[in-house]
């Protein structure tokens, strides 16, 4: 995948590859609580375990670490919101296109667009190995 990739088609193909992986989706789910309105790129589901997940696109150009951080901030206090809504426990994820080696911040699984696939693929052992409670 190259860098010229629109953020819609990124999203698009981060949501093909979950479905590829036998995750039911929705796609840029809207929700509404007492802090206002917000939207997750995809919520997706299997052998009850939720990832809500938002697509990253970052250029080569930006501050992107320092980004990642407060984009995935900001992204695991919008789980928490939303696990409210639906009442269960919603894993906070992140998916890059960049590689830039940062795989947990502040809650949230920051995962590299190349190794998303594996993640999904070894879900529980990532899961385990980053001490989440997905039970």
């Amino acid at each position: 995948m190259e860098n010229g990739i629109s953020w819609q088609d990124f999203e698009l193909q981060v949501r093909e590859i979950l479905e590829r992986n036998n995750f039911e989706t929705r796609f840029r789910v809207v929700f509404k609580d007492e802090e206002g309105r917000t939207e997750i790129d995809v919520v997706a589901e299997r052998y009850g375990i939720m990832l809500c997940v938002d697509a990253k696109r970052y250029n080569r150009n930006w501050h992107r670490k320092s980004a990642l951080k407060r984009e995935s901030e900001k992204h695991r206090k919008r789980c928490l919101r939303f696990s409210k809504i639906v009442n269960s426990k919603v894993i906070p994820v992140i998916v890059s296109l960049i590689d830039d080696e940062l795989y947990l911040h502040e809650g949230c699984i920051i995962v590299p667009f190349k190794s998303f696939n594996d993640f999904l693929l070894n879900l529980h052992f990532y899961l385990e190995e980053l001490g989440y409670d997905y039970r």
